[in-house]
């Protein structure tokens, strides 16, 4: 049963860079909570997209590769239902946004600072990409439940 549109819960959901971990759960929030929010990600510094954060979603099925990387500043006067930080200077450095969206912070360790070989970097990404994937899944079913089909599908 999908949710009207005026019921549709807006989430912002911010990193440093909008480059990885922001942009990863911008996608699952989507996918999990599909018809429920309005998800977008930005970044307090933005970045383009990391080309490995691109494979590892791709890899599961889902494509941001058209996502792009977006400044805090292009939502400083929307509001929000919730406002997600992924990242310690993400919380540190968030601005002000008007009414009364809860505040929710969740650190993922950042896959782009990951060094090593290329087979260790891209380990570290899809890491961090199972641990955002779980966390908004369990986060859509805690908030909506049965409205969100594809949360309770815990494979």
């Amino acid at each position: 049963m999908e949710n009207p549109g005026p019921l549709k819960k807006e989430i912002l959901i911010l990193c440093t860079g909008n480059s990885c971990r922001s942009q990863m759960a911008e996608a699952y929030f989507r996918f999990f909570a599909s018809g429920l929010v309005e998800a977008v990600s930005a970044g307090t510094r933005p970045l383009p997209v990391h080309p490995l954060a691109i494979q590892v979603m791709q890899e599961d099925g889902i494509d941001i590769s058209r996502q792009v990387s977006k400044s805090v500043d292009a939502f400083r006067y929307r509001t929000f239902d919730y406002i997600i930080t992924v990242c310690d200077k993400a919380r540190e450095n968030c601005p002000y946004f008007p009414g009364r969206g809860k505040r929710i912070h969740h650190s993922f360790d950042d896959p782009a600072a990951a060094s090593g070989t290329g087979d260790e970097m891209l380990h570290e990404f899809r890491r961090v990409q199972n641990e955002i994937k779980n966390w908004v899944r369990d986060f859509v079913y805690r908030e909506w439940g049965d409205l969100a089909p594809a949360a309770s599908d815990l494979s």
